[in-house]
């Protein structure tokens, strides 16, 4: 997996304002049906891990796990982040295509 790819491509989703980060932003978007893919860092908490996973196969949202939370803040130019939902369905689809 081509790290660089990614990222960029969730900086672009960031700059088009396609994206929403934070563990309870992003499961009012998955619950809203406005989540199209899930993006949780590897190192993201037991809990959170879980709870977002959850959300994700009861609402059939694909999700992602990426490296760290630190990639995830950094591709989106915040500090750490542990989950970020994307609300594209075009920036989802490449997305999904970089990460498998």
């Amino acid at each position: 997996m081509n790290s660089n790819q990614w990222m960029s491509l969730l900086g672009l989703a960031n700059r088009a304002r396609k994206i929403i980060s934070g563990e309870e932003l992003s499961v009012k978007e998955i619950r809203s049906g406005k989540a199209k893919l899930i993006l949780l860092s590897a190192d993201a908490s037991a809990n959170t891990t879980k709870k977002i996973t959850d959300k994700c196969k009861s609402y059939n949202v694909p999700y992602k796990v990426v490296p760290d939370r630190y990639q995830l803040g950094q591709a989106i130019g915040k500090e750490a982040r542990v989950v970020v939902a994307l609300l594209d369905e075009g920036f989802a689809k490449k997305l999904l295509t970089l990460l498998d």
